[in-house]
């Protein structure tokens, strides 16, 4: 009998969404498109983002951005280690969704899951050492003290990789919260689920709502409005292809914005290790003068 009933249970397909303020709201336009796996296979329909939902997730970011920023840094790699955490424990469903996504053999995606993990655990460590690589003391011609230190740009949209729908999109998100910036994140056009997935660690894990917002749809769609939002301080092109790109950079010279195109996207090795280039594209530099005063009737200064 219950052999019987098992066999005649309907299977629950997993409903993905948008996730922007802490929050997973489907878009406001309510439209939907189909997402396949590599052998055209359907897997599920997603949210098709509007610009209404891209300039949501801006205020969102905005909103996350004082609080995320002015945390400590031991504090955000506390944070950043706890995703980690729980991305561990979601370890199979990312191996599904990535293998689905990428054409991988289990063994395969089980790999790339596994380097995005500790990617973000790398990054996670590097929360409090970076004003340590890029900040110092600068040596002036007088009695001054001269302090150099790094500040996070602010709401940086960023376009997932295309092709590497886990491992890119971690590489592109970790290091710009690690530096105290939000992220409106426009995810994979064709392979957007191990992104939505993502979204679902966020929520549980520490990190305040708004500080990552992740948008499903088309890349075009989603980012021309995001590249010329005022309220937006920087954008990496990551996953625009050449044509996109500069139509992007275009847009984003309105507000002169900062705009990450380190390379032609086909050329990038998400497996390669990664340096502090992502997290110094986003950090800006202030620089303080303090007079240092002087010891004793000899005036000598520190």
């Amino acid at each position: 009998m219950s052999d019987k009933s098992e066999q005649r249970r309907l299977s629950v397909f997993k409903t993905y969404k948008l996730y922007v303020g802490g929050k997973f709201p489907r878009s406001e336009s309510g439209r939907v498109y189909e997402v396949s796996d590599s052998k055209g296979n359907w897997l599920a329909n997603v949210p098709l983002s509007s610009r209404k939902d891209a300039r949501d997730a801006v205020v969102a970011a905005r909103k996350a951005f004082g609080a995320w920023s002015g945390a400590t840094a031991y504090n955000r790699g506390q944070i950043l280690y706890r995703v980690a955490e729980m991305l561990e424990g979601r370890r199979e469903q990312f191996v599904r969704e990535v293998a689905d996504a990428e054409g991988l053999s289990k063994s395969r995606a089980a790999a790339v899951v596994d380097a995005t993990i500790d990617r973000w655990v790398w990054y996670a460590g590097w929360t409090d050492k970076i004003a340590q690589v890029v900040g110092g003391g600068n040596p002036v011609a007088g009695p001054f003290f001269n302090l150099s230190s790094p500040e996070p740009t602010g709401v940086v949209a960023v376009l997932a990789p295309q092709e590497s729908s886990f491992l890119g999109l971690v590489s592109v998100i970790a290091p710009v919260i690690a530096t105290g910036n939000t992220a409106v994140v426009v995810a994979s056009e064709q392979s957007p689920l191990p992104a939505l997935s993502l979204g679902e660690v966020l929520a549980t894990s520490d990190l305040p709502g708004g500080v990552v917002n992740v948008l499903s749809g088309r890349t075009a769609e989603i980012a021309t409005p995001l590249a010329a939002h005022q309220d937006v301080n920087a954008i990496d092109l990551a996953g625009a292809d050449d044509v996109l790109a500069k139509e992007l950079e275009i847009a984003a010279a309105d507000n002169l914005k900062r705009v990450l195109r380190p390379q032609p996207v086909d050329d990038v090795d998400w497996t390669a290790t990664p340096g502090i280039d992502r997290m110094t594209a986003f950090l800006e530099t202030k620089t303080v003068w303090h007079p240092t005063g002087s010891l004793g009737a000899s005036g000598s200064s520190y």
